[in-house]
């Protein structure tokens, strides 16, 4: 188990759509170690997919537990070949990410949805959420498939935003 480095934008890992898993063995748990891990020690971070930290897998972890904005909370959450079953409810909302930590950007979002995938031990985990934490596994799953927040806002001059800090407050980071 291991803190892994964020990978940033323009790495070329992060616009690449992830390979599938085949099974769920050793090497898939320690991946989902290291990502619940790398998440855990990131200030203000409630997801991170594998390719962030170079991994070209359909792998990703996310826990919006405490967050303000979420109404559904499945705690830590780790899935594998996660696939969207329903979306629906869509909604705009402000987004930053790790791997574009200066920026912010609206984003629109479904506000209700239906995840499947499979957990770490290789069974099939169903996630039914809604709000802040829907948001949270489109953002995870749009990093699967080569997408930052920045390639979902609707214009790159209106809806970015430079991310900004309060004296003593670090940046909030996704």
């Amino acid at each position: 188990m291991a803190e892994r480095p964020v990978l940033r934008l323009p790495d070329p890992v992060l616009k690449r759509v992830a390979d599938r898993v085949s099974a769920v063995g050793d090497d898939e748990r320690a991946l989902a170690r290291d990502l619940v891990d790398t998440m855990r020690v990131s200030p203000a971070c409630v997801g991170i997919a594998a390719p962030q930290i170079g991994v070209s897998i359909r792998a990703f972890c996310m826990d919006v537990t405490g967050h303000k904005k979420a109404d559904s909370c499945h705690g830590e959450v780790v899935l594998f070949n996660p696939e969207i079953v329903l979306a629906r409810a869509a909604e705009v909302a402000r987004e930053g990410c790790m791997s574009v930590p200066d920026l912010t950007g609206n984003v629109p979002r479904a506000t209700e949805v239906v995840v499947r995938g499979l957990d770490p031990s290789g069974s099939v985990r169903v996630i039914e959420a809604n709000a802040f934490e829907a948001r949270a596994l489109l953002h995870e799953i749009d990093h699967l498939e080569g997408l930052l927040f920045l390639d979902r806002v609707t214009s790159l001059t209106t809806d970015v935003f430079r991310r900004q800090t309060y004296e003593g407050q670090p940046k909030r980071r996704r």
